[in-house]
């Protein structure tokens, strides 16, 4: 089979397409063909061996020091199973699944192997590219707005880079939890952000959005440019300040009201995001590139820090 590989830290042309062995199942896992496959920022710091401030040697011994352990990335995808190992009773061959595979990476080619209870049925309504989309932005933005900041209707957020894979599930996840969404992004990116259900929309090139006296019950920085005393200048008395890429230093202070932390592939959180995205109540922002050889492009949107909403590729085209 055909994979996406990275044999050593670098820029986005590090990546090559290669012939290599297609893997075998064990017991308890699936071979899934993927029809889809997301390039996010997570796949990007690896490639690149950058790392949140702080977090480089702890980093390197988790996915290589001098070079990637798994040379094939991606963990989020949407595709069908195409064989079945021992003991697993779930899923049959023919079967359309998606989900992530976590540390152990390998998405970004032909065929994947996954163990089942990471996978779950996609609806027949949604296809492979939303499904391959709104997984990786889609948990992270759950578990911190759900989980973390337990948000509840009426309360005030404050989302900034909300035209990101994290952020446009964010504004749209807020919104159906009830809150009052106002969304930080670039001009180019306000009438997404509108589209997608924010209340208010403060355009960060002409407006500086921790430079006002409104005060919010919930801020979520997805893009890892807030630090706790500014987030604060905006923070609500008992409101909760999210940072999904906070570096080391702010993770390892504990801070009251301020939350980090990295979100779990929670398999019953992947068949609630499906489940939203069948029932048209959340719309995952797709650029679809081609296949295999697009991933370097990918990257580079990626490095640029330009990247709007998900970019999805279809490994076998």
């Amino acid at each position: 089979m055909k994979a996406a590989v990275v044999d050593r830290y670098g820029p986005p042309d590090v990546v090559r397409v290669a012939d290599v062995p297609t893997p075998e199942p064990g017991a308890g896992e699936v071979l899934v063909r993927v029809d889809r496959a997301a390039v996010t920022v997570a796949d990007a710091r690896i490639r690149g061996a950058r790392f949140p401030h702080g977090f480089a040697p702890f980093a390197r011994l988790a996915f290589g020091v001098t070079r990637p352990r798994r040379t094939i990335l991606g963990t989020t995808f949407s595709g069908v199973v195409e064989q079945i190992g021992p003991k697993v009773d779930a899923f049959d061959v023919g079967d359309r699944v998606s989900g992530m595979t976590g540390m152990r990476m390998g998405a970004h080619a032909e065929r994947v192997v996954v163990a089942a209870r990471r996978i779950v049925p996609t609806p027949a309504d949604v296809s492979h590219t939303d499904a391959a989309a709104v997984l990786f932005g889609g948990t992270t933005a759950l578990y911190f707005l759900r989980d973390r900041a337990r948000l509840r209707p009426g309360a005030s957020v404050l989302v900034n880079g909300a035209s990101g894979a994290v952020g446009t599930c964010a504004v749209q996840l807020a919104t159906l939890l009830g809150g009052r969404v106002t969304a930080v992004t670039s001009t180019p990116n306000v009438a997404l952000a509108t589209r997608l259900g924010a209340d208010r929309v403060v355009d960060y090139t002409t407006t500086d959005p921790f430079d006002t006296t409104d005060r919010y019950d919930v801020v979520l920085d997805t893009v890892g440019t807030v630090s706790p005393a500014r987030g604060r200048r905006v923070l609500a008395a008992d409101g909760r300040l999210l940072l999904v890429a906070a570096d080391l230093w702010t993770t390892a202070t504990p801070r009251r009201g301020v939350h980090t932390g990295t979100s779990g592939e929670v398999p019953d959180d992947f068949r609630y995001l499906l489940d939203l995205v069948a029932a048209g109540k959340l719309t995952p922002v797709v650029d679809e590139l081609g296949g295999l050889g697009d991933i370097a492009d990918a990257y580079a949107r990626i490095d640029s820090g330009h990247k709007v909403g998900n970019l999805v590729i279809a490994p076998g085209s």
